[in-house]
């Protein structure tokens, strides 16, 4: 598990260090950097994948993230060639990798790497699911992979093999019992993920078919005794919420989940029974990283934090902003605290405070 991460002369950051705790929380404004502390993990883990760690260099451009060139990497104002990613692990160990920008061939090379046994990690190994922002929506059919989803149990940055996921293991138990639901009939994955989509769409239930013939998954939604209805005729948030559902439930201890914007698409209550649920994966030993605009899902964690679900020092929350000092433009990062009560100990201006501000203008 990642306990602290520190990035330097990368994108918008100079120097900057970030505490990581089971449950991690990003928000802020529009480009001020959320997404940047998730490319350096996913930066990391795509070039182990493509072969370039621990030797060679960075990978900038793959399934995982594309970051363009290296001088798009590279801090604007840096004042020398060389970026760094200091990861700390659980037990205290420590993880440098130190890559050099190279500017005629506008590559970033390797010059330090420390602790190669950061590798046997769920940043690296088949223990992670990242689901980006753009998401795979409602479709006819879905894409199948052997590859992906029977040998490394992958979902898809988009989350395109979720049907395929499930047809495969609909029937063994969720890894955690504390994350089962109360109104499912089994512990089975098929029957928690309905039961936690109820909490989205009553009533939902998921029929999968498939064809290996044509290496497509079929996805439809029988509501009641009505017959089945095809993904792309229901809620266009069902589809996109699913993926982040499962990969929640289908974690076993240790997972690292880095998931953008689950809120996307969803009614206030689904984004705050989307929080609870976040907040329950991470009192299960599984790392949630989670970037997001919505109050509902940060109410839905202070809420599991208030009713026990959640030690309240098990979540961390980073409020980034842009500001100018001396002229130039940086990023700032904030961390208030959650009580135990899961209050919050400050508010700093523009950190979920929008509808308090609209509504005071408005009285």
């Amino acid at each position: 598990m990642i306990t602290s991460l520190c990035l330097k002369n990368f994108k918008p950051f100079e120097e900057q260090l970030l505490e990581f705790r089971p449950l991690t929380l990003l928000s802020g404004l529009n480009s001020t950097g959320k997404s940047s502390v998730l490319q350096s993990l996913l930066l990391l883990r795509q070039s182990y994948q493509q072969g370039l760690l621990p030797k060679t260099g960075l990978a900038l451009n793959g399934e995982l993230v594309c970051i363009g060139t290296a001088q798009d990497a590279l801090y604007e104002e840096a004042k020398e060639d060389l970026i760094s990613f200091t990861i700390t692990w659980k037990h205290g160990e420590e993880s440098i990798w130190e890559f050099k920008y190279n500017r005629e061939a506008d590559v970033l090379d390797l010059v330090t790497q420390t602790n190669h046994e950061s590798y046997k990690s769920s940043l690296f190994n088949d223990n992670f699911q990242y689901l980006q922002a753009e998401r795979i929506g409602s479709r006819p059919f879905f894409e199948m992979s052997d590859f992906q989803v029977r040998q490394h149990k992958q979902l898809g940055t988009k989350g395109e093999y979720t049907a395929h996921f499930l047809s495969l293991y609909r029937d063994k138990d969720i890894p955690h019992n504390h994350l089962s639901h109360p109104t499912a009939i089994s512990l089975s994955l098929l029957n928690q993920v309905e039961a936690w989509m109820g909490e989205i769409s009553p009533g939902t239930r998921i029929e999968i078919r498939s064809n290996p013939d044509m290496d497509l998954v079929s996805l439809q939604y029988p509501y009641g005794l009505s017959n089945p209805r095809r993904s792309t005729n229901v809620g266009f948030g069902i589809t996109y919420t699913l993926p982040v559902i499962v990969a929640v439930l289908a974690s076993s201890l240790d997972t690292l989940i880095m998931v953008e914007n689950p809120e996307a698409h969803l009614h206030p209550k689904g984004q705050a029974k989307m929080g609870e649920l976040l907040a329950l994966a991470a009192s299960c030993g599984i790392q949630v990283v989670v970037e997001t605009h919505s109050d509902h899902v940060l109410n839905g964690i202070r809420l599991a934090v208030h009713r026990g679900k959640l030690d309240h020092q098990d979540v961390q929350l980073h409020y980034f902003q842009r500001l100018e000092k001396e002229g130039k433009i940086v990023t700032e990062v904030i961390s208030p605290r959650i009580t135990r009560s899961g209050r919050i100990n400050k508010w700093p201006d523009g950190f979920f405070d929008q509808m308090e501000k609209d509504l005071m203008e408005l009285m």
